[in-house]
């Protein structure tokens, strides 16, 4: 009865404190990239510092309150070989809007600060967008097939757009995040797909390969992550309100140089079926080992 009345009131205080924390940041980062617009490159890559310092302290304050009001535990392995100054791309399982928050806490100040591939008519929300931008979160702009049927002369160019939104980092060591699934688990997705996984979604290539292609020479590392919610997979007011007590992580760190026999960068996913049918291979194995690590972590202690 205690708790019952107790977790929504916990729950409140938990998302009012990210609210005012969210807000305290934003108005920081919308300043700064006012000044940023500026168009010269130099000056545009010194004040991206300040703004990734304030999106790397609204992550801190976001744990802080984590800590204060939910006090799960996560358990994670796999940390020892990060850095700051190196170049990643991170791929995850996908449960719940919560695995945000847990790889936005557990990689905070272990590796620059995670950033996803954006739609280009993201840019026009208002606040938000400027935000992402100043932030420097890359925007893709992806032309379908029967636009390409009728303006043939832009095919590529969605990808040289983006290859030339990428190049600010060369210089600038930067984390780009992919659910590989591309929307969260669930059983009814699961059987709809008809996933040959027990515990994930069919993995989609296009969404990384875009990333590997647009973004090749940039990206050093692949850092795979598995989440595995002991307790059941919570929601994000679960969570608010410290119901989900423990969270175990597995992380492997893995050369892209040492994952292709060739330079991912010369890969052309979108064209040539024999790198497609590859890139396949390679992630259906990076899939089906995760998997096998989710059977391991579903088993009761004294069975692993």
């Amino acid at each position: 009865m205690f708790n019952a009345l107790f977790r929504p009131i916990i729950g409140s205080l938990s998302v009012i404190f990210y609210l005012l924390n969210t807000v305290f940041w934003v108005i920081p980062i919308v300043l700064l990239s006012f000044i940023k617009v500026i168009p010269w490159q130099a000056w545009q890559r010194l004040i991206s510092y300040p703004l990734d310092a304030c999106a790397t302290n609204w992550i801190s304050v976001n744990s802080a309150i984590q800590a204060l009001f939910s006090r799960t535990e996560i358990e994670v392995s796999g940390l020892e070989e990060l850095t700051l100054d190196d170049w990643y791309l991170v791929i995850s399982n996908h449960q719940s809007w919560v695995d945000i928050l847990v790889l936005q806490r557990i990689f905070n100040r272990k590796i620059p600060f995670l950033k996803f591939f954006l739609k280009q008519e993201l840019i026009w929300v208002p606040f938000l967008g400027i935000a992402w931008w100043a932030l420097d979160f890359p925007f893709m702009r992806r032309y379908s097939k029967s636009y390409l049927a009728k303006n043939p002369h832009m095919k590529g160019k969605d990808m040289e757009t983006t290859r030339k939104a990428c190049e600010k980092f060369r210089t600038k060591p930067v984390s780009v995040m992919n659910f590989v699934e591309g929307t969260r688990f669930d059983e009814q997705k699961k059987k709809k797909q008809n996933s040959a996984f027990e515990h994930l979604l069919r993995p989609k290539a296009g969404g990384i390969a875009f990333v590997l292609s647009a973004m090749g020479e940039q990206l050093n590392k692949v850092v795979d992550v598995t989440i595995y919610y002991p307790e059941g997979v919570p929601t994000f007011w679960d969570f608010a309100c410290g119901r989900v007590n423990n969270v175990q992580v597995k992380v492997s760190t893995h050369s892209i140089a040492t994952l292709f026999e060739e330079k991912i960068f010369s890969m052309d996913y979108f064209t040539d079926s024999k790198q497609r049918a590859r890139f396949h291979t390679w992630l259906n194995s990076v899939w089906v080992d995760k998997n096998e690590q989710l059977k391991l972590m579903h088993q009761p202690s004294g069975d692993k």
